[in-house]
């Protein structure tokens, strides 16, 4: 690899490291926002859920536009997105705001992370492409991490406003790096006929495994999304502090930095479709099992085994999207196998709302989650693309 290539990809990963961050800053906020508002769970899974659509439609029909005008100009506009509404939440002041800021972000959010992908498959070798795409999607937990370890002291010091205006800050600041050092590319299509279109990937021969990927993709972001919105709040129903309950999805996060590139490397020596399927069935076990450490010093190894799984397992699935389809489809179908995750990820919230409404504690919304991440690994099982392993 040249040193282009590496700068190229060191940028993806920096734009994945910014998404964590813009993503995971609700749910670090939420437990400052619910007390300042007073909003219920129900509310403020929709909250979390607005910021999921706008990633779902960012995916689906903003992501394809980087195989028709380019992958620089969509980073661009995707993090001017992100950018502008991640600051522009420090001033929101009741929950539509809130709703219609984290639905704009979400946009710029779904597209950056199809490109990124994307563009990281096209600048790696064929032999390590799984392990270059797995370690750039790592830089979306690693954002987590660290807007984790910054939002216990900024909410604490200075409200949850300044963590958004930090966050947008943060975000504006890494534009330059993308205009001056990506070079534009674009989509080369084999013929006339072969243009970028969301059809091309329901038919053969693509159909059957698009499906699965899609399937494979739902399930595991509705598990994902549970967990990323609803372990600090769950853990301060369970009577941890608030700082507490952030390190705790901070540790949930510490553990998919160590699960991404570790699922990426033993995907190139042992396939991709083995090793993510396994590593999902491993987190629904790890789910199954919280209840019987929920209360001892153990709880934060069992929280950083399920970010180390459900977060290795999905991140897998993005290579795998990333090779099931030739280049001038490629960010059409990862953004729309994104997209596809994304519902389950809107409805994973949602329904974690209802579960803490309904009365349900940590170890129960654990137990029912278990069921959706264990079908995942036996879809992923399924794939039957004979471009992977």
């Amino acid at each position: 690899m040249s040193t282009k290539q590496y700068l190229t990809i060191f940028i993806c990963f920096l734009m994945n490291m910014l998404d964590g961050m813009d993503v995971l800053i609700i749910s670090y906020a939420a437990p400052a926002i619910a007390k300042a508002w007073s909003i219920s769970p129900a509310n403020l899974g929709v909250v979390f859920s607005s910021g999921l659509v706008g990633m779902t439609v960012g995916a689906i029909f903003l992501a394809p536009f980087a195989d028709r005008i380019g992958r620089k100009s969509t980073m661009l506009i995707a993090g001017l997105l992100m950018a502008t509404c991640i600051y522009a939440t420090s001033y929101a002041t009741d929950v539509n705001l809130l709703m219609i800021f984290r639905f704009i972000s979400g946009l710029g959010i779904g597209a950056m992370m199809a490109t990124t992908a994307a563009l990281t498959a096209e600048n790696s070798p064929v032999s390590t492409r799984n392990f270059w795409v797995s370690t750039v999607v790592a830089g979306y937990p690693v954002g987590a991490v660290l807007s984790g370890l910054v939002a216990a002291t900024v909410i604490k010091t200075s409200g949850w406003e300044h963590l958004f205006e930090l966050a947008g800050l943060a975000t504006f600041l890494s534009l330059p790096l993308v205009g001056l050092f990506i070079k534009e590319s674009f989509a080369a299509s084999q013929s006339a006929e072969e243009k970028p279109s969301v059809q091309i990937l329901v038919k053969e021969p693509y159909r059957i495994s698009t499906f699965q990927l899609w399937a494979a993709l739902f399930l595991a972001f509705a598990t994902l999304y549970f967990m990323l919105n609803w372990i600090p709040k769950l853990a301060t129903n369970a009577g941890l502090s608030m700082s507490a309950a952030i390190y705790a999805g901070t540790v949930f996060n510490l553990g998919a930095i160590v699960g991404i590139p570790m699922q990426g490397y033993c995907s190139s020596r042992f396939g991709l479709k083995k090793t993510i399927g396994t590593i999902l069935l491993f987190t629904a076990v790890t789910m199954l099992s919280f209840g019987f450490f929920v209360h001892s010093p153990y709880v934060l190894v069992i929280f950083f085994l399920m970010g180390f799984g459900v977060q290795g397992g999905f991140v897998g699935l993005y290579a795998v999207a990333a090779s099931m389809y030739p280049t001038y489809i490629r960010t059409t179908g990862v953004g729309w196998a994104i997209g596809a995750g994304r519902l389950g990820g809107i409805i994973g919230p949602i329904l974690g709302g209802l579960l803490v409404a309904w009365g349900l504690d940590m170890t129960q919304s654990f137990w029912v989650f278990a069921i959706p991440a264990a079908f995942a690994g036996l879809m992923t099982f399924r794939i039957s693309s004979k471009d992977i392993s």
